[in-house]
């Protein structure tokens, strides 16, 4: 059988990002946009999904916006409902939205650690539980998970963060599990360190040229000896969403330029 490299266009699928109004979720929305999907994104408040309407209109992306907070069960059946009135069946489903609190666990309140559980691993749950309806009766669909890093190694002030996306990955091998029969493919993107503008302070030279400690650590422990960039990110999101990915479930897919596969410099 000859190699079919058409499998990886998206025509004629709608994608749902949640959060995608700036960052990774749009960089992944995006790269869905040049494949031919039509663009569903959601954020928390008018203000954000009005910020992310303009960004895809001047990247010349007509996309289509909707406030919702993804750990309200009522809110997201009723977006969905509205969705598949408006725009039609969720095809591609990318849960993307999440916080991180970087608190010592013993000065954590456990309200903090429960809204960022809340949010980073019951709002995916919310949200695949109410595309997956249509879903099965369509015969089909893709749902990937942010995952991070943090779904396989622990590091200091993160314990809830860690805690969510550890769950998040055996959330998604649990509903490929459960829904593979209905040809749903649901599989998660770990991404390492990701050069965005929240982290520039951390990149930025020293007053005597040297890179900054942090920026030290990430670069030592990364075998590609620099940080990832959203565009890294684009061809692995295009892959999971798409046909050439049929067979591949409950998977999780690192894209951290080796980090995980390396135990570090010798001293």
């Amino acid at each position: 059988m000859s190699f079919d490299a058409s499998n990886f266009r998206l025509d004629g699928k709608i994608a749902l990002v949640t959060g995608a109004v700036y960052g990774i979720g749009m960089a992944i929305a995006e790269s869905y946009a040049t494949q031919g999907a039509t663009i569903v994104f959601n954020d928390i408040s008018e203000a954000g999904v009005e910020k992310g309407l303009a960004a895809y209109k001047a990247n010349g992306i007509d996309a289509h916006g909707y406030v919702c907070d993804v750990t309200d069960e009522a809110g997201v059946v009723a977006m969905i409902a509205q969705i598949e009135e408006e725009v039609g069946v969720i095809d591609i489903l990318v849960n993307n939205a999440g916080i991180i609190k970087r608190v010592p666990m013993i000065d954590m309140s456990a309200a903090d650690f429960r809204q960022v559980i809340d949010i980073d691993l019951n709002g995916p749950f919310i949200m695949a539980k109410a595309v997956l309806p249509s879903m099965i009766a369509k015969g089909g669909g893709k749902i990937i998970n942010i995952c991070s890093m943090m779904s396989e190694l622990g590091r200091e002030t993160v314990s809830a963060y860690a805690a969510a996306k550890g769950g998040l990955k055996m959330l998604t091998r649990n509903i490929a599990s459960e829904y593979g029969q209905h040809n749903i493919q649901c599989n998660g993107i770990g991404p390492g360190y990701i050069a965005t503008p929240q982290t520039a302070p951390l990149r930025e030279k020293q007053a005597d040229g040297s890179r900054h400690p942090f920026d030290q650590f990430i670069i030592a422990k990364t075998p590609a000896e620099r940080w990832g960039t959203t565009a890294d990110l684009q061809g692995p999101a295009v892959f999971l969403a798409s046909a050439a990915s049929d067979f591949v479930n409950g998977h999780v897919l690192y894209v951290d330029g080796g980090i995980l596969a390396y135990i570090g410099k010798q001293p």
